[in-house]
Formats: structure tokens, sequence, C-alpha cells
């Protein structure tokens, strides 16, 4: 039972959350309230119509395993009773700088040259949840450097790793969470064998390779649930159109011109939602939406990177706008109908995206001494080693009239694609 003991929260993932008083005031302050009001996947729920669960909930599941974390002896013994305390805080603040719609406001703050991860540090020591972590006796710019993984305390680097590496609390619980919610569900998860499996080497978090298959169980579920849910081809036409009766609203809505945490904070789902739909420059996207008349994936492709082309298409905006044009000229129809969507896209930037890029997960092995030896994910797991590559999709969207000629036209000249840059999968 937690020290001040106030009460508990039944999550339909976890259970029941036992929770502080001084966790129950953050929880109910606004920026933390406000996050019921921001959905977890923004899109999903046109494919997934159980894909309504907010950030609120993930917020306080992060929080729940970051203290189940604290209780692994392999970490409690290396940090005091305020530490276990201030990850579990930090935990719950995490996410508390989202934009509306979550990952697809990021191509709106990327004009600010700022993150979400950026916003949360503002939040956290400069609105009503500073004066809120001063009473009970945190600093504020602390709290906020560890919920964005930067604290980089000295000898405690794995207080950063908690929230923020490849296994982190925040991936175990959006994982399990988001396909319960959607009914996409891809094996089973031991999250808590991986729990109990991390250890501290050179102040780093490792895990021990006797929760092997628990670790590729969640290295295959990430990837499962990055082409079926986060990068779902009708989730993501929602997000593009979001993204885009945004970006031609935003000067006249004023998307970007928050001045305070408290501005910036007024923004949701339901706000900017409403806004979009009275601003006559987005009104026409948010009434397809409305009637779920979404983009048409117009032509689609898996790729594996290797080629000097397809390497382009992924890391350079100006070669796809490039190719956006010679599709569009080719189909015989306006540039702005022929839309080029990759994983890494900075209109709809993917915070899982990350996943798709070369990683490598530190684990470790004890000798009958009870020695610790580091090694490499990839050289002892054959299944981490092929799924560590750099798996990418690509596809053309367009409206519905114009699908199939954007679908021939993308074809043709999408077709000179060596086959060696091709993954079936």
């Amino acid at each position: 039972m937690p020290r001040n003991y106030w009460g508990e929260i039944k999550d339909p993932v976890h259970g029941y959350v036992y929770i502080t008083e001084n966790e129950k005031e953050i929880i109910d302050s606004f920026p933390v309230q406000r996050l019921r009001r921001l959905r977890q996947l923004a899109g999903a729920e046109y494919v997934y119509p159980g894909a309504n669960h907010t950030r609120f909930e993930h917020s306080v599941g992060v929080m729940y395993l970051a203290g189940r974390v604290m209780e692994n002896p392999n970490i409690s013994q290396r940090i005091s009773e305020d530490e276990a305390e201030m990850v579990r805080v930090a935990a719950l603040l995490h996410d508390v700088g989202h934009g509306p719609f979550s990952h697809v406001f990021e191509h709106l703050l990327a004009k600010l040259d700022k993150t979400h991860e950026d916003m949360t540090l503002w939040i956290i020591a400069n609105s009503e949840m500073k004066d809120i972590l001063n009473k009970i006796g945190y600093n504020p710019e602390d709290v906020g450097k560890l919920a964005i993984g930067t604290l980089h305390k000295p000898k405690k680097a794995f207080l950063d790793q908690i929230i923020s590496s490849a296994v982190d609390v925040d991936k175990l619980d959006f994982i399990v969470r988001d396909t319960y919610h959607t009914g996409a569900e891809y094996g089973y998860i031991d999250i808590f064998r991986l729990i109990h499996a991390i250890d501290v080497l050179d102040e780093n978090l490792a895990v021990d390779l006797g929760a092997l298959s628990a670790l590729e169980s969640f290295v295959i579920a990430r990837i499962e649930s990055f082409k079926s849910i986060y990068f779902h081809r009708v989730g993501r036409a929602a997000q593009i159109m979001l993204a885009m009766a945004m970006e031609k609203a935003n000067e006249e809505l004023g998307l970007t011109r928050f001045k305070t945490p408290e501005e910036y904070l007024a923004m949701d789902d339901y706000t900017v939602w409403t806004m979009l739909k009275n601003c006559e420059k987005s009104s026409e996207i948010i009434k397809n939406l409305e009637r779920r008349r979404m983009l048409k994936c117009a032509y689609e492709r898996n790729f594996y990177e290797k080629d000097t082309m397809v390497s382009n298409i992924f890391g350079r905006e100006a070669y796809r706008k490039h190719l956006q044009v010679d599709i569009a000229k080719e189909a015989e129809v306006e540039t702005e109908v022929v839309i080029i969507d990759v994983p890494t896209v900075p209109s709809v930037p993917y915070h899982h995206s990350v996943l798709m890029e070369p990683m490598e997960i530190p684990v470790f092995s004890k000798t009958r001494e009870g020695e610790k030896i580091l090694q490499r994910l990839s050289e002892i797991s054959k299944i981490f080693d092929v799924l560590k590559g750099f798996i990418n999709i690509m596809r053309v969207y367009t409206d519905e009239k114009n699908r199939e000629k954007v679908g021939i036209a993308a074809s043709k000249i999408l077709g000179e694609i060596p086959s060696s840059a091709k993954i079936s999968y």
C-alpha cells in the first residue's frame, strides 16, 4: 500500500490502481483532466469502434507500471522512496504536452520547432502544475525532465529509461491498452515478466535473457500493432484528413498562436473539432469525416530499406513532393489530390514509427557465479534480428473519384523500384 494512500482507480487493463493523496491532487489538476478529452488513437475509431480510450487512462496506467518497476528489487535497492514516488508522478505526467488528436497535432508543433515532449516540459514548469508540484515537495523542472526521459541524474540513467527507452512503461502500457480497446490482440504479452526481468547494468536498464520469449512477444506485438492499428490504411486516412483540416484552418483559427500554457491547454479534441467544423476552410473535410467519406488508398507497397531511391522516398520530403507532382501529372489530376504517406512523413509524424528504425534492446545473461554479461539481443534472438530491420510502408492516397487513375499512375511511376527493395510480411 502506498504512503499517504488515498484510494484506488479501477482500470480495465491493470485492475485496481492505488493512488496517494499527492497523486490524486495531480490527477485532479486541469492539465491531467484535459487528457480525458484527447483520444489515445485519433483516427483509429474509424476502423475499430472501441478505440475511444484516452490519454488519461493511459497516463494512469503508465504511472501504475512505473510503480511496479519501482517494486522490482533490482531497482528498489538503488533508489530512495522519494525517487520512487517522483518516477510515478513523472510517468503520470509524461503525456500532458500532447495537442488535439495527439500525434496528428505534431505537424503544427513542428512549425514552431517543437514536439509534444517540449510542450510537456513547458506545461509542467509553467502551468498550475508547477504550483501543485512545489506544494507537495517536487522540483517541477526535474519532474518535467524525468517525464520526457532527460533528467540525466548522475549514476542513475535508468530513472529516465523507465519512462523512455526501447522497453519502457509507456510502451508496455499502450501495447496492451491499444490492443485491448481495438480488439486487435496480437498474442499475449507478459508485461509483468518483463518488469520483473529488468535490472541495472552500469546505471542502464537491461533485460534478463531469462525473459527472452516475453521480449520477443513484445517486439512482434509492436510490429503487428503498427501494421494493423497505428498505420492501418483507413485510420491513417482519417489522421491525414485531420492534419489537412488543421493545416488549412490554422491561419484563421490560430492553432499555433498560443502564448501561455493555458491557451495551449484550452485546445482538445472537442474544442478543435468544433473550430474546424465551423471554419469555412476546413468544414468540408470535417463533413466528410462525419459521414465516413475517407481518402482512399490508391497504391500501397512495403519496402525493406536497401535501395537509394527507397531511402529517398522515406527520408526526403522534397523527393516525395517531386513524386507527387509526377503522379498527379501522369493521372491528369491536381497535385494536391495526390498524397504520399510514409510512417516518417512530417505532416502526420508517428511516435510509434520509432519501431521502424533500427534498434537494439540491451539484454544480459548470468554466469553460474552470478556475473551479469551484457549482450546484443540481435545476436541471441533470430526473431529479433530479422524484425529489427527497417520495415516501411508507402501509400498513395486520393479521393474516391480519382482512385483508379491515381492508382494506375502511381504503379507506372513507382513500378521501377527494384524487387530487391521489397519485403513480404
